[in-house]
Order: C-alpha cells, then structure tokens, then sequence
C-alpha cells in the first residue's frame, strides 16, 4: 500500500481488523511526535479499548494500565494510566470532532494528554477547541465500528499493533 506521508501513517491492527490513521503534524506537532514516540516503542501493542461509547468513540491507549500482559495491566484501572512521560500542553484547534477524528483523552487540566486517544463514531462537534484533534481515521473506519461498546468494557478489544507506515 503507497501512503501519502508514511512518516505520518499508522497502521493499526486492532482485533477486529486494520486501521490506518493519517495523523495531523500541523494541527498538534508534539502529540504526533508523543504519539510516534510511543508506538514506535510498542506501547500501544496490545492495550484495550477500555471505553467505548455507542454513538459517540472509542477510547484507547493507557500503555500503563490497558496493556494485557504488561507490568502494571489492571482491566479495573484501565483508563487511569498513561506513559511514564510528562504530560503534553494542549494543541487545541477548530479542527471539528467528525466521524474518524483522533483526539487525544485528557483528564480535566487541559494540559493533561499523555497517551491516552479515542477515535469518534459520529460528529462531536462539542469537544471542538477542547480537546487536541491529532489524526483521521482514512482506512477500516467500519473494523472501528465493530470495537464491542462498554463503560468499562467486558472482556474488551485491543491494538494488536501500531507502526508508523514509514517503518514497515
């Protein structure tokens, strides 16, 4: 598969499919870097979807405490974690909430991204210049839509893999 920037491609296995997000350096530079940094590290390899919302996202990326069969995996916690790297300050934009959009999760300090990322089902337009807008989902929006929903999830999907296309 020929990517447009494969510097800036991710290709997902999740265990319902593939997904390839292109991510967004000019709208939220140092997320897309935390964010690569992380994956090409295998952070993101094997951590859950601990919170999926019918109708509005799926939430992922807690490398501390999602990842099965990490140190620390607790699915009761998982959501709670994330990298062992400082937070990010906030790159907030008016890039709209939209089917497919990455989003970095935060807690409520503005400035508290780390690793944590949920990818919209529909339009969230509300969370607009709220939260940092890093990526798109541009391929296997429909294997995202299959993740089983939960608030915590039951016996939850997971990232298989993350690379950036560059490295495969």
């Amino acid at each position: 598969m020929a990517y447009k920037d494969p510097e800036n491609t991710l290709v997902m296995e999740t265990t319902k499919g593939e997904v390839v997000i292109e991510m967004k350096p000019d709208l939220a530079p140092g997320h897309v870097a935390r964010i690569k940094e992380l994956v090409r590290a295998g952070d993101y390899d094997g951590v859950v979807f601990h919170r999926v919302i019918d109708g509005f996202m799926a939430q992922t990326g807690d490398v501390r405490f999602g990842k099965k069969g990490g140190a620390h995996f607790d699915p009761g916690r998982a959501g709670m974690g994330g990298s062992s790297k400082p937070d990010l300050k906030a790159e907030f934009s008016g890039a709209n909430h939209g089917r497919g959009t990455c989003s970095m999760a935060r807690a409520q300090n503005p400035n508290s991204a780390n690793s944590q990322f949920f990818i919209c089902f529909e339009d969230a337009s509300f969370l607009d210049n709220q939260y940092t807008v890093w990526g798109e989902v541009i391929e296997g929006m429909d294997n995202v839509d299959q993740i089983k929903r939960g608030e915590p999830v039951q016996d939850p999907d997971s990232i298989v893999s993350m690379k950036v296309a560059a490295d495969l």
